[in-house]
């Protein structure tokens, strides 16, 4: 899916919507693009000279691939976070950098979805966390 499609399910938008494109492999996991912008807003003061994107912000995008595994359910709810478990953070990712999500949903139960979730640059795994959603009817 394209930025414009993605658009049509999602309900973020600039400056949150953190997905260039995405795509449900026949496996059933699916995986997602997002490069980051030169001078992004969240690198302002993190860090002065050497800015770093927030590990805040690689669980957003890897939370926001998610939705290719439950299009439904992002279509006609707003997803919130219930938890963040095995959260690791092994490198870090700078403003430029190409970012590629996997992910593959566990289990649902009811309105909880659990997925899992790995974030990697140019091949390195840089996050990774398993991730539950909830849908609440907007």
């Amino acid at each position: 899916m394209t930025r414009e499609e993605i658009k049509q399910i999602l309900p973020h938008r600039e400056p949150m919507l953190l997905l260039d494109s995405t795509s449900l492999e026949a496996d059933g996991s699916a995986r997602a693009r997002y490069r980051i912008p030169e001078d992004p807003w969240f690198c302002q003061g993190h860090f002065p000279g050497h800015p770093i994107v927030p590990g805040v912000i690689l669980c957003e995008i890897m939370a926001q691939a998610c939705f290719q595994l439950f299009p439904e359910a992002f279509a006609q709810n707003l997803m919130v976070y219930r938890s963040l478990d095995a959260v690791k953070f092994r490198g870090s990712v700078h403003p430029g950098d190409e970012c590629e999500v996997v992910c593959t949903l566990l289990e649902q139960k009811g309105s909880l979805y659990v997925s899992e979730a790995a974030l990697s640059v140019g091949g390195k795994r840089c996050a990774q966390a398993r991730i539950t959603l909830a849908a609440v009817p907007r």
